[in-house]
């Protein structure tokens, strides 16, 4: 009877990476959070930055922050980013910003942070987390395995 195969041998599959959305309006949060979902991501979803890093400091796993620039609360998408600089700094984010001077500020203040204008296209927005991901494999290993799924 071999019906009693230790489980331990078999690898355990890493978690796909998750990303947290943050965006006030709650049609544009709903369906991107839904089209990551459909390529492998799992997903948090806060409606302002005050919420986000209630969610980052209640220590869920985040892989990538992608927040909106222009948000209600007592930070927008540039203080929270400047918040995971100095709180989460290995944190990667991405801030997107339907306002074209918004989205220049953003990339001007934050050169090393991807900055995509709104109206964003779905498929970019998944390939920019999948190599924002392969620079920089989380610490707890398996992201890379993963991407194949994202998109």
């Amino acid at each position: 009877m071999n019906a009693s195969r230790n489980v331990s041998d078999e690898p355990v599959p890493a978690p796909p990476p998750t990303i947290l959305v943050v965006e006030d309006e709650i049609l544009v949060r709903t369906v991107i959070a839904a089209y990551l979902r459909d390529c492998g991501f799992d997903v948090v979803e806060a409606g302002n930055a005050d919420e986000a890093v209630r969610v980052l400091e209640a220590g869920i796993r985040i892989d990538i922050v992608f927040s909106d620039v222009n948000m209600p609360g007592s930070l927008d998408g540039f203080g929270l980013a400047q918040w995971l600089r100095r709180e989460r700094p290995r944190l990667k984010i991405i801030l997107t910003s339907g306002a074209a001077q918004g989205a220049k500020d953003a990339s001007d203040l934050y050169a090393h942070v991807p900055i995509l204008a709104k109206p964003y296209d779905y498929a970019e927005l998944a390939r920019q987390l999948r190599a924002l991901l392969s620079k920089n494999a989380s610490p707890r290993g398996g992201a890379k395995r993963h991407l194949d799924r994202a998109g």
